[in-house]
């Protein structure tokens, strides 16, 4: 369990070794532990026999034809669309082939074809989000259109609707998922249609247009309009909530670095990602994202070596006095509602203050 231990250490880190180095004699062991080493077999796995699953859904959904016992198979499909998903994050990454374009045209199959989601409006959201998470207009996945997770969003909310809404956001947070894979459909046919030096934009186009327009043409020619429509409601929103449980305890609730603050990369990385405990089952569940002190360290890292190198970064963390905080799944999700309600009453403690203000260290224990 996290636990907060306070502490006059500055944020900005003075030890005789700069963060830097700090996190290169770390990578070191990384590579020497090979952790790094790529895993054709289970990713070779993994692009066969996902895309199969796939498959196989989709036959037996035109063979069961139209019934309303057709809503189980717009969950499964949702959560088989999920795991693709996981899979296209780990592609965008590098973490199944050495070559970059092998990995980019996966993703594009993976993200594009067989999911509905614009590779190329994730990667340029994603690769802000790796480089300065929860600092204040860097990370993308904190500026949200909905929910609060800044003092500064929370108290430039106006009118009495809005502040009430802020003011009790974290009852509305777990509903609220439920819309976000209509949402990440449609931020990525926005960016496609509105950027025009975007690459591989016609293949994009092509690819999200078979997945939008002909899985959404196939629904409606197997079921009549009312279960068509309730079917692609089910999907859509089994989707986006488990996409949206999968990512959010990764780092809400976690310390919000202020726009012109210096932290070094090792801490800047581990102290606003959390990672939550659990078994290999858990690990498929989300995708590995469970790791996400060691993904946001080593992005590269395949998924099968996150919970080998786990033990190794935590305890190098513990020497250097760098937070690496772990929590079990239903806590994490306690800890991100309350800190989203928290935010939504611009209430400010010592866990949500910025950075520079907290001086403390987030231990896991």
């Amino acid at each position: 369990m996290a636990t907060v231990r306070p502490t006059s250490t500055p944020i900005h880190r003075t030890s005789r070794r700069t963060g830097t180095s700090e996190f290169s004699e770390l990578a070191k062991r990384i590579r020497d532990g090979g952790f790094l080493r790529r895993r054709y077999g289970y990713y070779w796995t993994k692009l066969i026999g996902l895309p199969l699953a796939l498959l196989v859904g989709i036959a037996g959904f035109v063979w069961i034809g139209d019934t309303w016992w057709q809503l189980f198979t717009a969950a499964v499909l949702a959560v088989i669309f999920t795991q693709i998903a996981f899979l296209g994050h780990d592609a965008a990454h590098r973490q199944i082939f050495v070559s970059g374009k092998w990995n980019d045209w996966i993703s594009l199959i993976l993200g594009d074809l067989l999911v509905g989601m614009s590779y190329g409006w994730w990667q340029h959201k994603h690769t802000r989000h790796h480089a300065n998470p929860n600092r204040i207009g860097s990370d993308p996945d904190i500026e949200l259109p909905v929910i609060a997770v800044t003092d500064e969003e929370a108290t430039a909310t106006r009118g009495p609707v809005r502040r009430w809404l802020r003011a009790h956001q974290g009852l509305f947070f777990f509903p609220i998922l439920l819309f976000e894979g209509v949402s990440l459909h449609a931020s990525g046919v926005r960016r496609i249609a509105t950027r025009t030096h975007l690459d591989r934009r016609w293949v994009e186009i092509a690819f999200l247009s078979v997945r939008l327009i002909g899985f959404a043409t196939l629904v409606f020619f197997v079921l009549s309009p009312g279960i068509a429509f309730t079917f692609l409601a089910v999907q859509l929103g089994v989707f986006g909530f488990y996409m949206g449980v999968a990512f959010a305890p990764n780092h809400k609730g976690m310390p919000v670095v202020p726009r012109d603050a210096s932290v070094d990369f090792l801490t800047r990385q581990a102290m606003m990602s959390r990672n939550i405990r659990g078994s290999r089952l858990l690990d498929t569940a989300m995708g590995g994202l469970n790791y996400q002190i060691e993904h946001h360290l080593f992005p590269s890292m395949p998924r099968p070596h996150l919970r080998k190198a786990a033990p190794v970064i935590a305890a190098y963390c513990r020497e250097h006095r760098v937070p690496y905080v772990q929590t079990g799944l239903l806590s994490s999700y306690a800890i991100v509602v309350k800190y989203i309600n928290r935010v939504g009453l611009s209430e400010r403690d010592v866990f949500t203050c910025p950075l520079v203000e907290q001086r403390s260290h987030l231990v896991g224990t």
